[in-house]
C-alpha cells in the first residue's frame, strides 16, 4: 500500500521593494477587486474592509512603486470610478507570477515535516 499524499506548502509571498515598499497578498486582492470592480469603494467592500482602509493601501501602494497604481475618478454615488494603470496591472503580473514560481519550488512537505496543526515552522 502506497503512502498518502503529503500536503502541499502553500506560500505566502511579500515583496520588499527598493523604496520600503511592501507588496503583500492583500494589496494585489484589493488591486484585483478593483480591477473587477471599477471602483475602490465596491473593491472595499468586496474584501469586507472599510473604504478609507482601502484608500491608505492604494495610496501606499503608489508610494511604493513611485508610480499610480490606479486611476482614480472622484465622483461618490453618482459617478467615479478606479482603473488599473500599466504599472498596477504590471506589478499583479509580476506577483502572481513569482508568487506561482515559489509555490511550483515549495511542492509537497516532507513526511512528517506539518506536525501537529498542519504547518511547518
Amino acid at each position: 500500500m502506497s503512502a498518502p499524499p503529503q500536503p502541499a506548502a502553500r506560500v505566502s509571498l511579500r515583496l520588499d521593494l527598493a523604496t520600503g515598499g511592501r507588496i503583500g497578498p492583500g494589496k494585489i486582492a484589493l488591486l484585483e477587486a478593483i480591477a473587477r470592480t471599477g471602483s475602490i469603494a465596491a473593491a472595499a467592500r468586496e474584501l469586507g474592509m472599510s473604504y478609507p482602509r482601502a484608500l491608505r493601501l492604494v495610496e501606499a501602494l503608489d508610494e511604493a512603486l513611485a508610480t499610480a497604481a490606479v486611476t482614480r475618478a472622484p465622483g461618490g454615488q453618482r459617478g467615479g470610478g478606479a482603473v488599473l494603470t500599466a504599472a498596477g496591472l504590471a506589478l499583479i503580473a509580476r506577483y502572481r507570477e513569482v508568487e506561482a514560481a515559489a509555490q511550483a519550488a515549495a511542492g509537497p512537505l516532507p513526511a512528517g515535516a506539518a506536525g501537529k496543526g498542519g504547518t511547518a515552522g
